[in-house]
């Protein structure tokens, strides 16, 4: 039996895994609050850019301090020309370093921080942030800044078990998403180097069916045929 929810709030969902994930949950959740620049197509759209700050209050207000049963933060950005032969270092930008760490590290932790009243509201609150496998110790990714960004969201998970909000990060290579299996195929890789959004999807309703006793810290998520498994 599928858990039901009284508020949700996921955030980057207007398309690819966020848009996945709202779909398969509006419907058992009386208010689910999508965040995303551009429109969102399943829930309560709010529009926020949440590297900025004022994307953050919006996502508060329409919380409004009320009960919040779970914080998805499926957002994730890498450096330009990240996983290709072209990357190097150091020719990233300063800029695209920052917004790198901005968007991946530094805007979950703030909005958490943000949403903590409300989380503590809730009989049984999660947060589940997106990793990702580059974030695992002694992983052979290239991609600094990214890399260290998912690093550092297991280092929230830890921090954070003390206020009795279970918090997960989900690290997966690959998801099945419509974009991903472009990129695959044009690479001349098989579907089966990325996991199944269905699988994803599954691990998501899994963690936010736990009891509050229970605190799944890390989950990672390979395909079976990819590097990383």
């Amino acid at each position: 039996m599928q858990t039901s929810f009284d508020q949700l709030v996921v955030v980057v969902a207007s398309r690819g895994i966020g848009a996945k994930v709202t779909e398969h949950l509006v419907s058992r959740t009386r208010q689910l609050t999508a965040v995303s620049r551009s429109p969102a197509p399943f829930g309560r759209w709010v529009e926020a850019d949440v590297s900025q700050e004022k994307g953050i209050e919006a996502i508060k207000k329409a919380v409004a301090d009320t009960a919040l049963n779970g914080l998805l933060y499926m957002g994730g950005t890498w450096e330009t020309q990240a996983f290709t032969s072209e990357y190097a270092f150091e020719q990233c930008s300063d800029e695209d370093i920052a917004q790198v760490l901005s968007v991946n590290f530094i805007t979950p932790i703030l909005l958490v921080k943000s949403l903590l009243l409300s989380l503590r509201k809730s009989p049984n609150p999660k947060v589940i942030l997106m990793g990702a496998l580059s974030g695992l110790d002694n992983f052979p990714a290239r991609e600094v800044a990214n890399s260290a960004s998912k690093f550092g969201l297991r280092g929230v998970v830890h921090a954070l078990r003390d206020d009795r909000i279970a918090v997960t990060v989900m690290n997966p290579g690959n998801i099945a998403a419509p974009e991903v299996l472009s990129d695959l195929s044009e690479a001349g890789e098989s579907d089966d180097h990325a996991t199944p959004l269905f699988d994803l999807l599954s691990i998501i309703d899994c963690v936010l069916s736990l009891f509050r006793s229970t605190c799944t810290k890390e989950i990672q998520v390979p395909a079976m045929n990819a590097r990383g498994a």
